[in-house]
């Protein structure tokens, strides 16, 4: 056996302190950020969420809420009479039942509406005002019995049907369920990597390695940025091929759109994992974070439709800032100066958290 010598020793340790990789994929954070994809590709349940769940969900609720004609409203009533004026209106079915019958069925939803003769010759519309069916099969109901009656409009209109790509339901959706796969994929891919490493104390034994320790945070982001690509072509394509979604904005400012907010998403992700120590503990914070944004933000319906007073909290949500921006962008053709203010808030929030986390966060 061979004598270790002290200069042997001595060079050992340079070489250890100071690394020279001989190509750029020897790079410590090529290296680590190539570790962030084989642990991403390695768990099918990731591969799912990230890149077939968005697809399935815009394709049912695609089909679920595409454009058909009106719906026919079946609603009933208790006289022959009543049944023949009713009739005359095409977007009712009416049906004539037997009193205790035709309650019944208006209880259990069978119909939107009843109707029945009332004292003075007045018609009685029995309905659920809550229900938008109820309401809209009273408005309907009572046309077709004041036409009967002899009502003339004394105002002659006409109806021309919208089918202009970019008012559909499927047009609103696709820009939320990118900011939300942007999201979720950012905080999750995060969040869960690096707690899982803290728990399995492998970040114990990196930081004891020459690695610096902002490479390994920076390979997250290297990783989310590569990734993101395919992210966001799988949504859009997906939504321009098979529904014909437009894309009116630049593909470059839609480019810039997602990376800000995918490192603003990061940046959180960051900070909701900084300290937690197990995986419950992160998976109890991240959807105490994501579930109120995924209710409020607007990913499948308008956030309008939440009270004034809480509107410019709402808007100060990154999620928003990134469904409003999102579609500005693919829907009425924003370019970024127009799209500033909902930027701000992303670049906020990426500064913010990104700062909170760096100071925050637990290496053991």
């Amino acid at each position: 056996m061979s004598e270790i010598t002290i200069p042997d020793l001595a060079a050992g340790e340079a070489a250890r302190k100071s690394p020279r990789p001989s190509t750029w994929t020897e790079h410590p954070l090529a290296q680590l950020t190539l570790v962030r994809f084989l642990e991403f590709t390695r768990e099918p349940e990731a591969l799912f969420w990230v890149f077939i769940f968005p697809i399935l969900l815009a394709a049912g609720l695609g089909i679920a809420f595409r454009n058909r004609p009106a719906d026919v409203l079946k609603i009933a009533t208790v006289t022959p009479q009543l049944a023949q004026s009713l009739r005359q209106e095409k977007l009712l079915d009416v049906v004539e039942l037997p009193a205790a019958a035709a309650e019944e069925a208006l209880r259990n939803g069978k119909v939107a509406l009843l109707a029945v003769p009332g004292p003075d010759n007045r018609v009685v519309y029995r309905y659920d005002s809550t229900n938008p069916e109820g309401r809209t099969a009273r408005m309907l109901a009572d046309r077709a019995v004041q036409r009967a009656a002899g009502r003339v409009d004394p105002v002659a209109s006409a109806d021309q049907f919208m089918r202009e790509p970019g008012s559909r339901y499927i047009d609103f959706l696709i820009p939320g369920l990118l900011g939300m796969n942007l999201m979720g994929s950012a905080i999750w891919g995060m969040g869960f990597a690096i707690v899982d490493a803290r728990r399995k104390k492998l970040m114990k034994r990196l930081i004891a390695t020459p690695m610096p320790r902002h490479y390994y945070l920076a390979s997250f982001l290297l990783s989310r940025l590569v990734l993101l690509v395919v992210e966001v072509g799988v949504v859009v394509g997906f939504g321009a091929l098979v529904f014909g979604v437009p894309l009116r904005g630049s593909f470059l400012d839609l480019a810039l759109l997602c990376v800000l907010g995918s490192l603003s998403f990061s940046a959180l992700g960051l900070l909701i994992a900084s300290r937690a120590r197990t995986i419950e503990a992160a998976s109890g914070l991240m959807n105490t974070v994501m579930m109120p944004m995924w209710i409020v933000s607007g990913v499948f319906f308008s956030a309008q439709r939440f009270p004034d007073v809480v509107q410019p909290f709402i808007k100060a949500l990154p999620l928003t800032a990134a469904i409003d921006a999102l579609r500005m962008n693919m829907l009425q053709g924003a370019s970024l100066a127009q799209l500033t203010p909902q930027m701000g808030v992303l670049a906020g929030w990426l500064i913010v958290c990104f700062a909170l986390a760096l100071k925050l966060f637990r290496w053991r």
